[in-house]
C-alpha cells in the first residue's frame, strides 16, 4: 500500500490548491463508473474538450489515471495508486463538498 500521507498530499495539490480541481474530481468520479475517452468525458461532462484534455494529462501526470490505447483510439481509467488510495482521495472530496 501506498504511503497514505503521500497520497493526501498529491490529491490537495491536485483537486484543491491548484485551478480545475472540481472539474478534476467530476472526471475522476465518472471514470470510476467505466473508462472513456477525452471527447467522450468532454461529451458527457458538458465541458471544452481541450479544457478535459488538460486535466486528464495533469491527472495521468500525477498517476490518478492510467491509460490504454494509442492516439484517437486512447481511454482513461483510474489508476492502481488511486485504487490503493481511494480512502485518501474520498476524504478530500468530502473535505470539499461540506466546505460548500
Amino acid at each position: 500500500m501506498t504511503n497514505d500521507k503521500y497520497a493526501k498530499r498529491i490529491f490537495h495539490i491536485v483537486f484543491v490548491t491548484s485551478r480545475g480541481g472540481v472539474n478534476r474530481i467530476r472526471i475522476v468520479k465518472r471514470l470510476l463508473e467505466s473508462p472513456l475517452n477525452t471527447n467522450q468525458l468532454a461529451k458527457e461532462l458538458g465541458l471544452d474538450f481541450k479544457a478535459v484534455q488538460h486535466h486528464v494529462k495533469v491527472l495521468v501526470k500525477n498517476n490518478i489515471l492510467a491509460s490504454v490505447g494509442e492516439k484517437y483510439n486512447v481511454a482513461f481509467f483510474p489508476s492502481t495508486f488511486l485504487d490503493e488510495n481511494m480512502n485518501a482521495f474520498e476524504e478530500i472530496v468530502s473535505k470539499l463538498e461540506q466546505g460548500k
